[in-house]
């Protein structure tokens, strides 16, 4: 699956994955009465579920649609974040998987935002769920059928081995946390062991070791998460899982700029996919990107894309000379 990812960025030149996380407050108002209305007209379709939840879950779908529709032919993945789904309970799980369904029809790679981990049984099952196929009436059946799944390494390698056993079964991937984005990652990930390797140092040999279960080629299935935002960590990690392609989120709206990210790529610009949520799909409601208004919002999420697109081809200009 690796190699499909690069092959896809190659494509289209653009190492750039969208991350589709619409927090409703994202979602232009007409969007939002709309779904209403759609709920109102249908009061048979769902009768079990809450009609506002159901309303919320309708805009993200038609938000995300239309984001989607626009940037589909400049990007090569996408990235839903399956929190901003579950807080609408059902409705908002059926609107992740139509996003995810429709995805695939546009011919985008993925990337599960679900952050899975536990124990070797139930790390199994998230396993299945998300990138493998769950048996059921003697038949094996994909549920949420993403390309890869980001993976918490908590629990150790019985947590992790059963996500590296449906990648090598089903041609998947995952991204393991490393080093995240976040400002309080360092509590935990940069403590020091007894021989003075940070934490995060830690886990990224793991994830080289992990990886080497299931190469495709130069790189691994096994991915790493490292956050753009520390830019200094990434480079050390970068030496340190050379066969590992890196995940990095965090530019734009985290603070994050393409120079902080030219050491995340090897010497052939490959490498890492770098994500960016609110900067491309809230980009009607900031900067410049203000002139194409709640009604140009895909239009925006477009623009944004492309000129992130070209700040990271500037950086990996700049690494490969």
């Amino acid at each position: 699956m690796i190699q499909k990812l690069i092959r896809e960025i190659k494509r289209k030149n653009a190492p750039v994955v969208v991350g589709l996380d619409p927090n409703l407050s994202f979602v232009p108002a007409h969007l939002i009465e709309a779904a209403r209305e759609t709920v109102r007209a249908n009061e048979s379709s769902a009768p079990e579920d809450d009609p506002a939840l159901q309303a919320a879950a309708e805009a993200v779908w038609q938000f995300n649609k239309a984001i989607v529709d626009s940037i589909y032919d400049i990007v090569p993945a996408v990235k839903p974040q399956i929190a901003m789904y579950e807080q609408f309970g059902i409705p908002g799980l059926r609107a992740y998987d139509r996003t995810v369904k429709y995805c695939r029809e546009k011919g985008l790679i993925i990337i599960g935002d679900v952050k899975r981990g536990d124990i070797g049984s139930t790390s199994a099952s998230y396993a299945k769920a998300h990138i493998g196929r769950i048996e059921a009436d003697e038949r094996q059946i994909p549920v949420f059928d993403v390309d890869f799944a980001t993976v918490n390494p908590y629990f150790g390698t019985d947590g992790i081995e059963p996500f590296v056993e449906v990648c090598n079964a089903c041609d998947k991937g995952i991204f393991i946390l490393v080093k995240t984005s976040n400002p309080s990652s360092g509590e935990f990930q940069d403590i020091l062991t007894q021989d003075g390797t940070p934490m995060y140092e830690l886990v990224g040999q793991k994830v080289r070791e992990w990886g080497e279960a299931s190469m495709d080629g130069r790189y691994s299935n096994v991915g790493a998460v490292v956050g753009a935002t520390y830019p200094e960590q990434g480079e050390r990690l970068r030496k340190l899982m050379p066969n590992t392609f890196i995940l990095a989120p965090g530019y734009g709206a985290q603070g994050a700029t393409a120079a902080d990210l030219s050491a995340f790529f090897d010497e052939e610009g490959s490498g890492a996919i770098v994500n960016s949520s609110r900067g491309i799909i809230a980009a009607y409601t900031k900067g410049s990107y203000r002139d194409f208004g709640p009604a140009g919002f895909a239009q925006a999420s477009r623009a944004a894309a492309l000129d992130m697109i070209e700040d990271l081809r500037g950086a990996i200009a700049d690494r490969r000379e």
